[in-house]
């Protein structure tokens, strides 16, 4: 990992990593074409996974690429690739190198955001979204669930609406991702999810959009897969932080190994609290957000987090050349 110096001009940045559902086929191939640095990043994960992983982000099929399974080490490479394909840029850049304050990741890109800061190997952290993704695809397949997007309510309504659609149904309810204001998704099975679906509409959802999804994400229900991870997670090696992560279920920093392994496994029956772990790094003096890897979904949220935030994606050469020369 390339250590970046911090000047003092450049304002306070933080490095972001999607989560699942940015992947898309193409991704990646224009950057590993133009940097050297972003194609080893792909063969090298090819190597590790013992399959073309670079092939399947670069040709596809969809169908394939979006299976949770395939999709979480392809956003993984992918996000890695672009990381390095923008610190090689750098290291050619004149001038000292920004440093960034922060990383996160929202939900599997957690994992990225580790990788990058030097917690996890590459080859480990493909290595466990590989197997995460597994664990929930199994989960999904012996406990089925749904997700919904709610827009118009704040997290704290929800979360009481969840509470009392689980307790009135029997079944599961539960906020899964506090997005950003006014956008929250939940999770549960179909007895719970549907009366809270409803109460979401009765207490004055702008809308209430399922998902087309068959696997309940950070709720009870993947219980079983984090059980079966923490395994996994506790066979690998795992250093400090050498930039500071904010965690997802609890929008803090991760300060010792201890805390990631506990986070990690948290983190698949937990909500990502990604409005409060935008507002920590704003707190702390963050004022630029470089959302790295597939796709601008974090630099939407983030825009509705803080308005005041700068923006900048890294998902190809022109995002790295038009950062380099604003």
């Amino acid at each position: 990992m390339t250590e970046f110096h911090m000047n003092p001009v450049v304002q306070p940045l933080a490095f972001l990593f999607p989560g699942q559902g940015s992947q898309h086929v193409g991704m990646g191939q224009a950057l590993a074409a133009a940097y050297p640095a972003a194609r080893a990043v792909f063969e090298e994960a090819n190597a590790i996974l013992g399959f073309d992983l670079q092939d399947l982000c670069f040709n596809g099929p969809e169908e394939r690429l979006t299976d949770t399974l395939n999709a979480q080490p392809a956003l993984m490479a992918a996000s890695i690739a672009a990381l390095r394909a923008l610190e090689s840029a750098l290291e050619s850049a004149p001038g000292e190198l920004p440093r960034p304050q922060f990383m996160a990741g929202h939900s599997m890109g957690e994992y990225t955001a580790l990788v990058a800061a030097g917690c996890l190997s590459l080859e480990d952290g493909l290595r466990l979204v590989r197997e995460r993704g597994r664990l929930m695809k199994l989960a999904g397949q012996e406990s089925p669930g749904l997700m919904a997007a709610i827009l118009g309510l704040d997290e704290e309504i929800l979360a009481q609406i969840c509470a009392q659609a689980a307790t009135e149904s029997g079944g599961v309810a539960q906020v899964a991702n506090d997005n950003c204001p006014g956008q929250v998704v939940i999770s549960g099975d179909k007895a719970g999810m549907e009366a809270a679906m409803a109460g979401a509409t009765a207490a004055g959802a702008r809308k209430v959009v399922p998902l087309a999804v068959s696997i309940a994400a950070h709720s009870p229900l993947m219980a079983p897969a984090a059980a079966a991870l923490r395994t996994a997670i506790e066979a690998v090696s795992i250093a400090p932080a050498r930039i500071p992560v904010i965690g997802n279920t609890q929008a803090q920093r991760l300060s010792t190994p201890e805390a990631i392994r506990a986070e990690l496994v948290a983190q698949l029956t937990g909500s990502v609290r990604w409005t409060g772990t935008i507002q920590q790094m704003v707190a702390a003096g963050v004022a630029t957000f470089v959302e790295i890897g597939p796709g601008e979904v974090l630099t939407g949220l983030v825009k509705r987090i803080d308005r005041k935030a700068q923006r900048v994606n890294i998902n190809s050469p022109a995002g790295i050349m038009d950062w380099l020369n604003s």
